[in-house]
């Protein structure tokens, strides 16, 4: 049995298709598909941690939130998606291979990025992170051709001028915070002068060391330092428990010595008012005065005496009898 068959003209060419299908419904078919294609189109989601950038034939039309969105279909309008709360890392002189509990670094060395001159004229091998986040996506998409490479090279570069500022022993022990501070902030500045839209969230020195040519004479050296600051902190501990003590004996010993001289010099005072004084009474009346003086002379030392003989002065011609026996009346 022969099939019969239609032919019909699809884009410039013949095409065969079974009598029994109806143009119409060919029609209807490549309408759905088209409606189809339009709208897969001109739909586009943007996540949460996301910006949608928008182009019209290559130019900047808008930036779009997350969500649903629409845009012109069949390329006239194309949307990139940029991370904007993402938290991105960048490794210098190290590269970790796994991260995890345990992370696996990779055993090459990167001395091309960390190698660098001390303001001592030493050198140190510095391996840093840069953590940053999109803060605008369409500077971060159209004002810097490459934002990775970019930032590598102005964190390296950066890096080496602080480094440059400072001697080895402040690089390796104490000032590693004010260092990772100033590259930060440095970084920060070059890029809001490129308007990359890039923000910087921290800069953390990893690691850092003499090379391993030099560690076993720097480890003697940074020993001896040690062993010095010891010494002086053993000898200011000292100082600090001894001084504090004689001087607070001297301020003992001051106070005592003014003490004394106040109750001396009070004393003397006293003393010399109630002479004064004795001697303006007596001078008021002489007998009163001789008299008082002779009885409270008497009650100061008669209360000392412990036999007391009283004899009569108007006895006369025979011998008074003392009783000097022991036990004898008083």
């Amino acid at each position: 049995m022969t099939a019969f068959k239609r032919k019909i003209r699809v884009g410039g060419e013949e095409v065969e298709i079974p009598a029994s299908i109806n143009p119409k419904n060919i029609g209807l078919v490549i309408a759905g598909i088209f409606i189809l294609i339009f709208v897969i189109s001109s739909l586009y989601s943007v996540g949460p941690d996301e910006q949608g950038v928008v182009q019209r034939f290559g130019k900047y039309v808008r930036t779009t939130n997350s969500g649903l969105h629409m845009k012109f279909p069949f390329g006239i309008e194309t949307a990139k998606k940029v991370k904007v709360k993402y938290i991105f890392k960048e490794e210098f002189g190290f590269r970790t291979v796994k991260a995890g509990v345990r992370s696996v670094y990779s055993p090459n060395k990167y001395l091309g990025e960390s190698l660098m001159l001390t303001g001592d004229l030493n050198l140190a091998v510095v391996e840093w992170i840069v953590q940053y986040k999109i803060k605008d996506a369409k500077d971060y998409l159209f004002n810097v051709r490459n934002p990775t490479k970019t930032l590598r090279d102005i964190s390296e570069s950066v890096m080496r001028k602080i480094v440059g500022d400072r001697s080895v022993s402040e690089v390796l022990t104490t000032g590693r915070m004010e260092v990772a501070q100033q590259v930060q902030q440095g970084l920060q500045k070059i890029l809001d002068s490129y308007e990359s839209g890039i923000k910087i969230v921290t800069v953390k020195l990893q690691d850092v060391n003499p090379p391993d040519v030099v560690k076993p004479a720097f480890n003697d050296v940074n020993e001896a330092k040690q062993e010095k600051e010891k010494m002086i902190n053993q000898a200011w501990e000292f100082y600090n428990k001894k001084i504090p003590l004689a001087k607070g004996e001297a301020k003992k010993m001051i106070q005592n010595a003014e003490g004394y001289a106040l109750n001396r010099v009070n004393r003397a005072r006293g003393d010399a008012a109630n002479f004064l004084a004795v001697w303006r009474a007596y001078s008021l009346a002489k007998d009163v005065t001789r008299r008082r003086l002779y009885l409270e002379t008497l009650n100061e030392i008669l209360p000392k005496v412990k036999r007391k003989y009283i004899f009569d002065e108007s006895q006369k011609g025979l011998l008074p009898f003392l009783p000097l026996e022991k036990g004898g009346s008083q």
